[in-house]
C-alpha cells in the first residue's frame, strides 16, 4: 500500500474525500467519576461529528461497580453514550488497561459495546468469530474499505492466552491482521499500537521498528497511543507516522500531559479506479482542563479556538500553563 500526497484533484474526477479524526486516551481515573462525563468531550464534538468516521482510545474497562480509577479502571457503563455523543463512531480496545479487572472485566466490556448496534470496536474479541471480525477492523466508507490494525505492546494483568483476547504487538500476529486486511480488499491499512515510553515526548528505536514493520505490511498511516504526552512525527517512506497523541481527557496533570492531539487524515478515494490517497495529516491541539480551571468540570477543548481568550478562564494560571505547554511540546517534538 503505498501512500499519494496530490496537489489538487480535478472537480469533474469521481473522487469522494473521508474524513477521519482520531483521538487519544479516554480515560476515567477517580476524580473524573463525580463529575458529569456528558461534557467531559463536549466541547470537541463539533470536530469528532464532522468527520465521516471518528475512533478514539478506550482506555478503560467497563467491568461493573464498584466503579475504580486508576490503577484498575472500571468506568460506568453510561460513559459510552456521552463518548458517542460526542461524535465518536469506533472504539480501540487494544491497550494496557483492557484487562485491568481481568478477562471477565473484559468480556462485560465487549458486551456493553455490543449493546449499540453501529458501534465498531477493534483490538479485542470475547471469541473466535468476534476477534477475527474485529481484527483487523474492516470499515465501508463512500465506496472504500479502510482497514485498522489496533494492538498493545501489553497488558497490566495477564492474558490467559485463550479467549476473550486482545491484539498484541507481536509480529506473527501484525503480520496476520495485515494479511487478512489485504485478503479482504483494504483500500487503505491504518496502524493504531499502543507503544512507547510513558511521558517521554520523543518516540524510541522500539517504536521506530515496529511503524517501519507496519509501512512494509502495507499501512499507509501509524497513529499511535500511550506516552499520555505528544511525541514527535514522521514520514518513513512517504507514510506519517503520529508516535503518540497523548490523553483526550484524564485527571493527568504531570508535565505536558494535558497537551493532546486529534490527528485528522483525509483520503481521497477514487470511484473508478479505487485508488484511496492520503492527503497531509492535519494535526489539532487540544488541552485537558480540569475542574476549576476553565468550567466546573473537566473538559477538552481545542486549543487554537481558546487561544488569546484568556478572559474566559477561571484561573487564569491554568490558560498561561496551556500557551507555555504548548510552546515547550512544539520546541521538544518540532511540530508546528
Amino acid at each position: 500500500m503505498q501512500l499519494l500526497i496530490p496537489a489538487l484533484v480535478p472537480a469533474t474526477e469521481p473522487v469522494d474525500t473521508i474524513k477521519m479524526v482520531f483521538i487519544g486516551d479516554v480515560m476515567m481515573h477517580k476524580p473524573q467519576l463525580s463529575h458529569d462525563h456528558t461534557v467531559f468531550l463536549s466541547d470537541i464534538a463539533p470536530l469528532l461529528s464532522d468527520a465521516d468516521i471518528a475512533v478514539a482510545n478506550a482506555e478503560f474497562t467497563l467491568a461493573g461497580r464498584p466503579y475504580t480509577g486508576y490503577p484498575a479502571f472500571s468506568a460506568p457503563d453510561s460513559y459510552v453514550g456521552s463518548i458517542l455523543a460526542a461524535g465518536v463512531d469506533v472504539l480501540l480496545t487494544a491497550n494496557n488497561h483492557i484487562l485491568d479487572k481481568g478477562e471477565t472485566g473484559l468480556s462485560r466490556t465487549l458486551e456493553v459495546y455490543s449493546r449499540y448496534p453501529f458501534l465498531p470496536v477493534a483490538g479485542s474479541g470475547r471469541n473466535e468469530a468476534e476477534y477475527r471480525s474485529n481484527n483487523p477492523l474492516i470499515l465501508l466508507c463512500k465506496g472504500a474499505k479502510i482497514a485498522l490494525v489496533n494492538v498493545t505492546y501489553g497488558t497490566n494483568l495477564p492474558s490467559s492466552g485463550g479467549y476473550p483476547k486482545v491484539s498484541y504487538l507481536r509480529e506473527r500476529d501484525v503480520r496476520e491482521q495485515f494479511g487478512r486486511a489485504r485478503r479482504a480488499g483494504a483500500d487503505f491499512i491504518i496502524a493504531l499500537p499502543h507503544w512507547g515510553e510513558e511521558y517521554k515526548t520523543v518516540h524510541n528505536a522500539s517504536q521506530r521498528r515496529w511503524a517501519e514493520l507496519f509501512v512494509e505490511l502495507g499501512a499507509g498511516a501509524v497513529v499511535g497511543a500511550h506516552p499520555h504526552v505528544v511525541q514527535d512525527t514522521s514520514f518513513i517512506a512517504g507514510v506519517p507516522v503520529i508516535y503518540s497523541m497523548g490523553n483526550a481527557v484524564s485527571n493527568m496533570s504531570a508535565r505536558n500531559t494535558r497537551l493532546e492531539l486529534a490527528v485528522e487524515l483525509n483520503l481521497l478515494h477514487h470511484r473508478v479506479s479505487g485508488e484511496t490517497r492520503l492527503l497531509r495529516p492535519v494535526l489539532h491541539f487540544l488541552w485537558s482542563t480540569l475542574p476549576g480551571k476553565l468550567t466546573d468540570s473537566y473538559m477538552t477543548v481545542e486549543l487554537d479556538r481558546y487561544e488569546g481568550k484568556r478572559s474566559l478562564w477561571k484561573d487564569k494560571s491554568d490558560y498561561d500553563n496551556m500557551m507555555q505547554t504548548l510552546e515547550r511540546v512544539k520546541k521538544e517534538t518540532g511540530i508546528q
